[in-house]
Formats: C-alpha cells, sequence, structure tokens
C-alpha cells in the first residue's frame, strides 16, 4: 500500500519508475553465461540494486572492469565494517587484500546475507578479475591497496578532526573517484582526470552517505561505527550517540547541518568533474549517483529525522533521476533545484507545496498553492551563513552555464520558497 500510495501521490513517478522496472529486467538478462561473470553480476545485483543499474549505462569490455573493481572494494569494505573480526585479525587483512585478488582459492568468512556469500565465494571475483585486460588490473589493485592501508590506518586511529574526516573519506571514496578515472582512461574512452576532481567526487557521495547513516552507524552491533568528526559534533554534544536522544534534538539538527554544510563544499568540483567527460555512457554512469547524493543531502538537511530512522529520496524520484539524467544541462538543473530545496529548509516563511500533475499531451505540469509555515530551524542556524554561500556558489556556477532551461525541472521556479517534502519524499 505504501508504494501504491506513493505513485498516487506522484503521478509522475509511473512513467519513469515502468522504465526502471524494464531496465532492471534487461539488466538481469544481460548476465553473462561464465560461472564466475554470472555470480559476480548476480552479486552486483543483490549487494547493489541501484549501482547494477547504473553500470548498465557502460559498454561491455568497461563494465565488466568497473563491476570487479565494485565488487572487490565492496569485499574490502565488508571486512573493514565487521565488528566481529579481531583488529589483529582485521588489520593484516586489510593490508594484503590486493595481493589476494591474484589468488583464485583465497576467501575469508566475514560479513552478513549477501555480503558473506560474497566474501565465501570470493574465488569467482579473483577469477573474473584475472580475466581483465592488464591496464584494469593494475588500476584495481593499486586502488585496492591505497584503500585497504587506509582502512587499516583508521582501525586504530578514530576521527578526530575534519582534516581526519576528509583523510577517511579519500581512502574509503576518494580513492574510488580516482581508480574510477584511471578505468575510464585505461578504456581509451576519457583522458585521465585530474586526482583532485576524482577525489571530490568520492568524497561527496561518502560524506552524504555518512550522514545518512547515522543511526545505523552508531547502533552497529557488537561495536558502535563513529565516523562523524568529533570536531564538529563536540560543538553540540558530549558524545556522538548522544544526537539520537530526543531530548538533544536541537542540537542533533544543528550538528547535521554543519555536517551537510561540510559536505557541500564538494559541488563546484564535481560539476567540473562531470562536464570535462566526452563519453555519453560514462557521463550519465557518473552523473546520477552525484544527483542523487546532492537530492539526499537536500532531504537530510534540517530533518530531525536522520536521528529517528532512514531518510531516502523516494523510488520515484529516483526513477526520475535516472530516467531524466541524460546531458550536462540535466546535472546543472539538477543541482540548482535541490539547492533551491535545501537552500528553503533555512527560510521560516512563506512557503509552496508543490503539485505535480501530467496534462493531455503528457507534458508535465507544476502548480503552486502558497501558505504559511514555521521550519524546524530557520535562519538561526549557526552555519546558516556558510551554507547559504557554498548553495549560491554552486547555483551560480550552475546559472553562468546558460543551461538551465533546456532540461525538465524538479521544481518550479517563479516562487520564491518552497516546501520541497512533496516533492523529495513518499
Amino acid at each position: 500500500m505504501g508504494t501504491l500510495g506513493a505513485i498516487l501521490k506522484h503521478p509522475v513517478d509511473i512513467y519513469p519508475l515502468l522504465k526502471l522496472r524494464m531496465a532492471a529486467k534487461h539488466a538481469e538478462k544481460q548476465i553473462p553465461p561464465e560461472p564466475h561473470w554470472a555470480f559476480c553480476y548476480s552479486m552486483l545485483h543483490r549487494v547493489s540494486r541501484s549501482f547494477a543499474l547504473v553500470i548498465q549505462q557502460l559498454g561491455t569490455e568497461l563494465r565488466n572492469a568497473v563491476c570487479i573493481f565494485y565488487l572487490v572494494l565492496r569485499a574490502l569494505d565488508t571486512v573493514e565494517d565487521d565488528t566481529s573480526i579481531p583488529t589483529d585479525v582485521k588489520v593484516p587483512i586489510l593490508l594484503a587484500f590486493h595481493r589476494h585478488i591474484y589468488d583464485r582459492d583465497w576467501h575469508f568468512s566475514c560479513g552478513t546475507k549477501d555480503y558473506k556469500v560474497l566474501m565465501d565465494q570470493f574465488h569467482n571475483v579473483s577469477t573474473a578479475f584475472l580475466e581483465l585486460g592488464e591496464g584494469y588490473q593494475e588500476a584495481i589493485e593499486d586502488i585496492t591497496k591505497k584503500m585497504g592501508a587506509g582502512m587499516a590506518k583508521f582501525i586504530l586511529k578514530e576521527v578526530e578532526s575534519i582534516d581526519d574526516y576528509d583523510e577517511y573519506c579519500h581512502y574509503v571514496a576518494g580513492l574510488v573517484g580516482l581508480g574510477l578515472s584511471k578505468l575510464f582512461h585505461a578504456s581509451g574512452l576519457e583522458d585521465l582526470a585530474p586526482d583532485s576532481l576524482s577525489n571530490s567526487m568520492g568524497l561527496f557521495l561518502q560524506k552524504t552517505n555518512i550522514i545518512r547513516d547515522y543511526l545505523e552507524d552508531i547502533n552497529e552491533i557488537p561495536k558502535s561505527r563513529m565516523f562523524w568528526p568529533r570536531e564538529i559534533w563536540s560543538k553540540y554534544v558530549n558524545k556522538l550517540e548522544d544526537l539520537k536522544y530526543e531530548e538533544n534534538s536541537v542540537k542533533a539538527v544543528q550538528c547535521l547541518n554543519d555536517m551537510v554544510t561540510n559536505a557541500l563544499i564538494h559541488m563546484d568540483d564535481t560539476l567540473k568533474y562531470l562536464s570535462e567527460l566526452r563519453d555519453p555512457a560514462i557521463f550519465r554512469f557518473c552523473a546520477i549517483p552525484q544527483i542523487m547524493a546532492i537530492g539526499t543531502l537536500a532531504m537530510c538537511y534540517n530533518n530531525v529525522d536522520v536521528f529517528r530512522g532512514v531518510v531516502k529520496m523516494r523510488r520515484g524520484l529516483t526513477a526520475q533521476v535516472i530516467h531524466q539524467t541524460k546531458t550536462m544541462a540535466d546535472v546543472y538543473g539538477a543541482f540548482f533545484d535541490f539547492s533551491c530545496m535545501l537552500k528553503s529548509k533555512q527560510q521560516p516563511t512563506p512557503a509552496a507545496v508543490l503539485v505535480l500533475s501530467v496534462s493531455e499531451n503528457g507534458s508535465f505540469m507544476y502548480k503552486a498553492v502558497t501558505f504559511f509555515a514555521k521550519m524546524p530551524v530557520d535562519n538561526s542556524d549557526p552555519n546558516a551563513v556558510k551554507t547559504l554561500s557554498r548553495l549560491e556558489a554552486a547555483q551560480k556556477s550552475c546559472r553562468e552555464s546558460g543551461a538551465l532551461n533546456k532540461r525538465k525541472s524538479y521544481m518550479i521556479r517563479n516562487e520564491p520558497r518552497y516546501i520541497p517534502v512533496l516533492v523529495s519524499f513518499s
């Protein structure tokens, strides 16, 4: 009933959802017949359905390399995430993981559910890895070695400062950005992107995930996972876990907004990286997750529900992003729209409900109903000025691109303020 209710609330989602369903079925039919490759693509569908869809944008050779890259790093991450593994066992595995990918017989039992299956049958991933071209193998090995070393470092070290936070995110995600850029270059389809831009692509996604997953990480058993930097959260509470308690809601939201503001610093680099891609398939593969990230940040900002449960984009809006993202104009438009949504949450009054419908000729129609509503936190938020500055800088880049009128909008333009909840949530 929940899904049906969401569709009835957002009829504009119906066509993109149907397209998404068709794409998922097509992706399942594309699974190769060889047992080790069948395992890899089936596992990709099980551990990340969204990534399994996005990866279909790529040609076969590059798609295979990215699939294996993802599974190798997912396996490495499974070792890091398993809090039941003693440190003296975990650290050597992380440091040697780049060698294990060459060993068809290596496996290590850890993780739960699908991740345990991945680790128990890792020999399938190694077998597929050894069939990749040498350039792809070298890139994957290099990034795996660096990431394993970085993860091992932070097993023994807490995230204290913002510099620590950036370093940790570099190891677990910035390196993914660098690795993907190397794979794109090895394919001959792209020039090698600057490391700083590739790093920012990863950091923007990782910081979004860390913000969104606060409650899941802090409630991890047998031991909490704490990635929010002490330099930020200690301004608001004495212990990181205090943010989840209702009596600390105001401080929790202020801390959350501080974290979101920190993530927004990577927007300009992300836009620059995407604008320099040449291959349409690689562009879509890279652009869709970045739009999902800015959309998720827009929903998390000023939202106490981050400390109560899961906050994420509704499936219909995700389908719209996948369906509509084809050109850089779509990226500029999405970043501008979601920045407007985020910025509007700083404003207490007035507000507008967006009513979306489809006209008789099938085009989108947006209708705004204005009313006054008090937001939980307004411009008195201690980070509001910095947040606004970063949003306006990104919006300036989007406007100066000259592309804002060349794509379908996620929201209406002629109202000064919005309640984005009806567009963003189910």
